[in-house]
């Protein structure tokens, strides 16, 4: 290992060391962070009627040690902790520890139900690929990956519960209770992992190993087992992401289906600024991320082997999914033209006579339950969304290109942002500051980098070894005439293209953090809160839940496609160039 490669290891360890420290610090300072006075909060729950004396709340904070400052207050939580003590509840009086508990098995077991329909669906993905060596997941599987958790609970409890009625929507009593939380929190994961490795098999199984195997006789089951081996040590962190979104996942999957889980225990926590009860779920939470990378991480060791774990091993390039010009066009043309007409309509207008109307030619998607005009909300919200998105995007693209300078820093941040789904950070932030759109966008900016950094990063490298900057330098160019002309230039267009393309899938997680009621507040015509409000009458009115998780799904739907017809056109026009120079003349 080179002395370059063990210094960037070294910052990398530290500044996941000092991320993970101002993690646990934000979670033990809860209570001093909190907005709300933590004494009112215990005195309400204590005693409704107990009149809030200056005496009466100067005793609970002597009770709970929040008069003496932040640092002892840190100091004694960590202490606690270490002991296994994770303190009283503020609103039931109870320990915090058996309650964290029990969610916390509720939700191991959802997880590992959820795991299992994500594996099986992976095998049926990647199947025809091993079957016939050729094949891709393809846009199907992209567009499952891309189906928020929340969305998809929504429309299993609408369509398999209330219509059809085939399964319970609610409560964890039996087995039967766990199907659709299960296939809600499965079916994106084994959509993401049946599309990473049916995507690379195909270029592994072109590889001239597999010719010779072939041409030694040996079995197409063992040739499959081979390919599978050398596939999966580069996408293991891949899956450990995809686990670590599970644990987000679940939190909204829980609030759909009323599961007594881990994740449903910390967002009522936040919600009654039960602030010991939060800091405990948390807490479970975060572990549930880190133990998951590290063992993903260790199982990508146990795959390569000691002789490969230094060598950086990566697959051959995969086949982008294909897609068709006209998909993302449509469905852009499809949103464009709701938006366009719900922004002509006033979406606070309460009209009580109308309430869960029926669509027609005056409410062409129907209302609500105080008789507002859903189309009306449906295009006021996303306008509001979409900008809000943009401005996380940019936000997301300046530490992503700022960072991109500092890999060693960004690889340890990073490995802690990807082991905090955005709900749990968005918890976090609604804590502190309280629920609200800037809230859910700060939560969202927090975790949108370490896939543009990463890019950026790359990008840097190769620039910085290319001939033409030797030449500036070697000609006496100053190195920040060389940042500013070469260097940012030819990283910055390429990053804030991919930043772009990630805005529909940015807009997806704040209206995630709106379904949970962490995001925009009422009586805002947000997306995920327009969603989450219909919960409530989606029997009556069932139009006014459809119509959300209509655009929700059509933006889902051009998030895939818009990347893959990007990514389509980039391979497209890489090869026309290395076609046009092994054609020129030697001289040109």
């Amino acid at each position: 290992m080179s002395v370059r490669t063990r210094a960037l290891v070294s910052v990398a360890g530290l500044t996941r060391i000092l991320c993970l420290v101002a993690v646990l610090a934000v979670v033990g300072l809860l209570p001093w962070l909190s907005g709300k006075d933590p004494a009112l909060t215990v005195l309400r729950a204590r005693s409704a009627e107990q009149e809030a004396t200056r005496e009466a709340l100067d005793a609970i904070r002597r009770d709970l040690g929040l008069d003496a400052g932040p640092l002892s207050l840190l100091g004694h939580w960590a202490a606690d902790l270490l002991r296994g003590d994770l303190g009283t509840s503020w609103v039931s009086g109870s320990e915090v520890l058996p309650s964290v508990v029990s969610g916390l098995q509720v939700s191991l077991g959802l997880m590992a139900a959820a795991l299992g329909v994500a594996l099986l669906l992976a095998v049926v993905l990647v199947a025809p690929v091993l079957v016939r060596g050729r094949g891709s997941a393809g846009a199907f599987a992209a567009m499952l990956a891309a189906v928020p958790e929340f969305l998809l609970a929504t429309v299993a409890l609408l369509v398999c519960g209330v219509w059809l009625g085939w399964l319970p929507t609610s409560g964890w009593v039996g087995p039967e209770y766990m199907v659709l939380p299960a296939l809600a929190l499965g079916v994106p994961a084994g959509g993401l992992l049946g599309r990473l490795v049916a995507d690379a098999l195909p270029a592994v199984l072109d590889e001239r190993w597999v010719e010779l195997w072939r041409g030694a006789g040996v079995n197409r089951a063992r040739i499959a087992g081979a390919a599978l081996r050398r596939v999966l040590p580069p996408l293991v962190p891949q899956f450990g992401m995809a686990a670590v979104g599970l644990t987000g996942g679940a939190v909204a999957v829980e609030v759909v289906f009323a599961v007594p889980g881990i994740g449903r225990t910390a967002l009522g926590a936040a919600r009654s600024q039960d602030l010991p009860l939060l800091q405990g779920a948390i807490l479970a939470l975060l572990a549930l991320g880190l133990v998951t990378g590290a063992l993903a991480a260790l199982v990508r060791r146990r795959l390569l082997g000691p002789a490969l774990r230094d060598a950086g091993l990566s697959l051959p390039p995969v086949r982008p999914v294909r897609t068709h010009p006209a998909i993302p066009l449509t469905l852009l043309t499809v949103l464009a033209v709701a938006i366009g007409w719900g922004l002509l309509r006033d979406p606070y207008a309460i009209d009580t006579t109308a309430r869960l109307s029926a669509p027609s030619w005056s409410h062409p998607l129907g209302t609500d339950g105080l008789g507002r005009d859903v189309l009306a909300r449906l295009g006021h919200g996303a306008a509001s969304t979409v900008g809000t998105a943009a401005a996380v995007c940019l936000l997301g693209l300046l530490i992503a290109l700022t960072l991109g300078f500092l890999p060693g820093v960004a690889a340890g941040a990073a490995d802690i942002a990807n082991a905090l789904p955005p709900v749990i950070v968005g918890i976090l932030v609604a804590a502190v500051v309280g629920p609200g759109t800037g809230g859910a966008a700060l939560a969202v900016t927090l975790l949108s980098w370490p896939a543009l950094s990463a890019h950026a990063a790359a990008l840097v490298q190769e620039v910085r070894a290319s001939a033409f900057l030797t030449a500036q330098r070697a000609i006496g160019a100053p190195p920040w005439w060389i940042l500013t002309r070469h260097v940012l230039p030819s990283v910055a267009a390429p990053v804030a293209r991919h930043a772009l393309l990630r805005l529909p899938g940015i807009a997806l997680a704040l209206a995630s953090l709106g379904f949970l009621g962490l995001g925009a507040q009422p009586p805002a015509p947000e997306w995920g809160l327009l969603l989450d409000e219909s919960r409530a009458y989606v029997e009556r009115a069932p139009w006014a839940a459809l119509a959300p998780a209509v655009a929700l799904a059509l933006l889902a739907g051009l998030a895939v496609s818009g990347a893959a017809y990007a990514q389509g056109r980039k391979v497209t026009r890489v090869r026309k160039t290395a076609q046009v120079a092994k054609e020129a003349p030697v001289g040109v």
